[in-house]
């Protein structure tokens, strides 16, 4: 058995001051959200771009904020168990999977 890395740019390092402006999107984004909303989205984002780090902090924070498991694990098939999601986060996964994939 055979396993792959794949080397990830570190924006942080390579664009400083761009990394501090998204940060300051993503806060600004993310502000009069409810935090368990936006572990939620930022989880399904974070699949998206196929970062696990990413995954497992957010989906993390999502636990620890008391969001249900069977939510998150449904999280990438959400369309096809859409009576466990809001019409609010059925918006959100759609224009996040419109609009994210970074890698």
């Amino acid at each position: 058995m055979s396993t792959s890395t794949t080397r990830r740019v570190k924006l942080a390092n390579l664009a400083p001051e761009f990394y501090q402006a998204l940060n300051a999107l993503d806060a600004t984004a993310g502000a009069g959200l409810d935090a368990n909303f936006a572990h939620l989205i930022r989880t399904h984002a974070s699949q998206i771009n196929g970062c696990a780090y990413c995954a497992d902090m957010h989906s993390l924070d999502y636990l620890h904020g008391e969001g249900p498991q069977q939510k998150l694990n449904l999280l990438p098939v959400w369309r096809e168990s859409r009576n466990l999601f809001t019409e609010q986060e059925q918006a959100a996964l759609e224009l996040t999977e419109a609009i994210t994939l970074v890698s």
